[in-house]
């Protein structure tokens, strides 16, 4: 089996380049996993996707990108949580999520590009910063190391729906649906076979109010 192959709830992988384009897009930081002498280790590190490549940097005393530098293989993991799932059950309740990983051997940027690539990830963080600052000097970049990972290799899940309750649990009247983790709105949704009447528990509308400003939260 290959190792971008979903062991389980196959149901919910993507081949869709776009989509996982639009993830990494979104998000600033991605979880390094790298073998060392002293086992496996997992990092989390600033990240931006430029085409088909990954952007990593760090110092250029950084054990792990020493490691990537010389050939070591890598896998990056980015995820994305956009709500939770309330189910009738905690057996049946899970988490809205986009989730990829990536595996390859980075490479480092060269001496030439590695301004650009600087450029880059503080636009990816800032967007607009660079035109405001300074260049980085000479010495700056070269504590920097910046490795490029080829996005080629790589998985991605993607769990979009609602709680999936059984029969019996259905029939009950208790609750369920997803609250959105969306910072502002926390927007609270009834699951499609939800029962007219069911009033939302009080822990939903807690967790509604958790993702933004109290007294916003719907029902």
């Amino acid at each position: 089996m290959e190792r971008t192959e979903l062991t389980r709830e196959r149901h919910r992988a993507s081949r869709d380049t776009s989509s996982l384009y639009r993830l990494l897009d979104s998000q600033i930081i991605g979880h390094v996993a790298i073998q060392t002498d002293h086992g496996p280790l997992v990092l989390p590190t600033a990240i931006a996707r430029v085409e088909d490549q990954l952007l990593m940097h760090g110092s250029v005393a950084s054990g792990w990108m020493r490691r990537a530098k010389r050939g070591e293989q890598v896998s990056v993991a980015v995820t994305q949580v956009d709500g939770v799932i309330v189910a009738r059950s905690s057996f049946e309740s899970s988490i809205r999520y986009q989730s990829a990983v990536i595996f390859g051997r980075p490479e480092p940027v060269d001496d030439e590009r590695k301004l650009w690539a600087l450029t880059v990830l503080t636009e990816k963080l800032i967007p607009g910063r660079t035109a405001e600052i300074r260049e980085p000097s000479a010495r700056e970049i070269a504590q920097t190391m910046v490795l490029s990972i080829p996005i080629h290799e790589w998985s991605l899940k993607i769990s979009n729906g609602w709680p999936d309750d059984g029969p019996e649990d259905v029939a009950t009247s208790v609750w369920a649906g997803v609250v959105l983790d969306q910072p502002g709105t926390g927007r609270i949704l009834e699951a499609p076979d939800l029962a007219a009447g069911v009033p939302v528990p009080s822990s939903v509308r807690a967790l509604a109010h958790r993702s933004m400003p109290l007294g916003d939260a719907g029902s």
